[in-house]
């Protein structure tokens, strides 16, 4: 999947800069670690649990809040407040324990969720993100006020790293359907100092959002295919219609993507049966 994995520099003020990585569960970014990196609360799902675990050497603690998020057509997030249409907001349907806590290292915290749904609730997928964001230290080490006791009378700044990250927690109510389709493949051909590469779009329709794997091979004319890529965990969420994106090939030597065929297929995760959601295939001459 493609996470929001927000970071924090604090020269004094907070400026944020947001990234987008496709991570295998668990999410692990420095010395925080998330297990599962996706909530799915179906059928009768009422609760779900996520462990936040500390794999530093120094207790850290971690801000706990639901925020929304839009999925661009690059798959990259954007914070909102507003919903546009077909845009369904988990947050008050959800309730989660604790708001805070502090995980020693070595390490976890259970953070418990809790889902509430009225009864004139609407079918559909309703998708939040559950963001984990550490604390700065007040004392210890890392704080203004130990470095101000080094004895050096410079003037400076203390630059700290805060990571977090985010994973989505979606609800889904009703009848929910979704299908998936490949188009618009293209084949970039190598560089002197890049390797070829594969874009295409992933297309979504219904009301609930697709997530799945991605394998890219070639098969030459008369031979047997050979994989180039993959790529696991990627989603298209409701309501968006497509996702872009490139894929790397990492081709054999002695390989030459001529006189074949290119096929990438998207399939869903092995942990949900590996059913083929979509395949399409680029000849190539």
């Amino acid at each position: 999947m493609l996470h929001f994995l927000p970071f924090y520099l604090l020269p004094g003020r907070s400026a944020q800069a947001a990234l987008a990585l496709c991570l295998a569960a668990p999410l692990a970014l420095a010395d925080l670690a998330l297990f599962p990196t996706r909530v799915v609360l179906e059928n009768n799902q009422r609760a779900a649990q996520v462990e936040l675990m500390n794999n530093g050497t120094a207790p850290e603690t971690y801000r706990i809040n639901l925020v929304n998020r839009r999925m661009g057509e690059s798959g990259e997030f954007i914070a909102i407040e507003t919903p546009e249409p077909g845009e369904l907001f988990a947050d008050p349907l959800l309730r989660f324990s604790p708001r805070q806590v502090t995980v020693q290292p070595g390490s976890s915290q259970t953070v418990r969720i809790l889902l509430r749904k009225p009864a004139d609730l609407a079918p559909g997928e309703y998708r939040s993100h559950l963001q984990f964001d550490r604390v700065a230290e007040a004392v210890g080490d890392n704080s203004v006020e130990q470095a101000g006791k080094s004895g050096d009378k410079a003037i400076g700044v203390l630059i700290t790293a805060l990571v977090g990250a985010s994973i989505p927690v979606i609800v889904r109510h009703g009848d929910t359907q979704a299908s998936a389709a490949l188009s618009d493949l293209a084949l970039t051909p190598a560089t002197g100092a890049t390797d070829p590469a594969l874009s295409f779009q992933i297309n979504r329709s219904g009301n609930r959002s697709v997530y799945g794997d991605l394998t890219v091979a070639f098969t030459p004319k008369g031979g047997q295919p050979v994989e180039l890529a993959k790529a696991g965990a990627l989603a298209v969420y409701a309501p968006n219609a497509f996702r872009r994106a490139r894929m790397l090939l990492r081709v054999p030597p002695g390989t030459t993507l001529a006189a074949g065929t290119l096929d990438l297929s998207y399939r869903e995760r092995a942990e949900a049966g590996a059913k083929m959601l979509a395949l399409a295939s680029l000849a190539l001459p």
